[in-house]
């Protein structure tokens, strides 16, 4: 095909995925208790995450019963929460339809592509794609509850009275959802650049303490707080996925070279 005709076959493929992730936003955003008692499950004491710990907590002689906290939410703006609505529907919109987008991106480009090269192509994003999903369900689960407990709950003085926005919530949970989604693709880029002959484990070996500083590093831009918390809960995380870039890089990429 023409330059023109592949830019058609483009357009066309980007139209099919706005309209499927507008139809999933309007689902989305239809069904707006189901979508927020997601969305705003992780402010409540009730959460998965805190009864899980509070429970393991007991276990081992804690106060089971000393984890209880309550966050109120509010709203500032008059046109906001129905613009939050919007902007949550559309994000679910995208999440849902993600799928049928990588499909259509795919569909794309695989006839440029050899056979091998196809396999390589389905394998990494296939794999990281499932990263990503495991990067924003551990975030959704793990991260950002602590995070929120942490903060919203935190008082320099009885006298101050913690006022979370409705805003502030939503954006910090998608930017901190976003942020370890893209981070845990970390051990598939190793892989990547092992295959490429770009990385080996004895560089990741040798230059660990180098990466723990790039990670906290890293933690601190990703992360909307500023407190040591928030960075260390965010860091284990990053560091862990390198440990197991530098097992995979060894085990799936040199012992096949050898």
């Amino acid at each position: 095909m023409t330059f023109w005709e592949h830019l058609d076959v483009l357009r066309a493929a980007i139209v099919r995925i706005i309209v499927v992730v507008v139809l999933c936003g309007i689902v989305a955003f239809m069904f707006k208790d189901q979508l927020f008692a997601i969305v705003l499950a992780p402010k409540d004491a009730g959460f998965i995450t805190y009864r899980l710990l509070f429970q393991l907590s007991s276990l081992v002689g804690g106060n089971a019963d000393g984890g209880d906290f309550f966050v109120q939410l509010v709203n500032t703006g008059l046109a906001q929460q129905f613009v939050i609505h919007v902007k949550t529907a559309m994000c679910f919109g995208v999440i849902c339809s993600s799928p049928y987008i990588i499909y259509q991106l795919f569909r794309f480009v695989s006839p440029a592509l050899y056979d091998n090269e196809r396999r390589y192509v389905v394998r990494v994003v296939g794999f990281g794609y499932l990263m990503f999903l495991l990067g924003a369900l551990v975030s959704y689960f793990l991260i950002f509850p602590l995070t929120f407990r942490f903060l919203g709950t935190y008082q320099v003085s009885g006298e101050v009275t913690n006022m979370i926005t409705l805003d502030s919530y939503i954006s910090t949970l998608m930017t901190m959802t976003l942020a370890m989604g893209i981070v845990f693709e970390i051990p598939i880029l190793s892989w990547l650049f092992a295959k490429l002959g770009f990385l080996n484990s004895a560089f990741m070996r040798r230059y660990r303490k180098h990466a723990i500083v790039i990670i906290l590093i890293v933690a601190a831009v990703i992360t909307p707080t500023s407190d040591v918390f928030t960075l260390l809960v965010v860091s284990l995380p990053m560091y862990l996925l390198y440990e197991i870039s530098i097992v995979l890089v060894r085990h799936s990429v040199e012992r096949k070279l050898s």
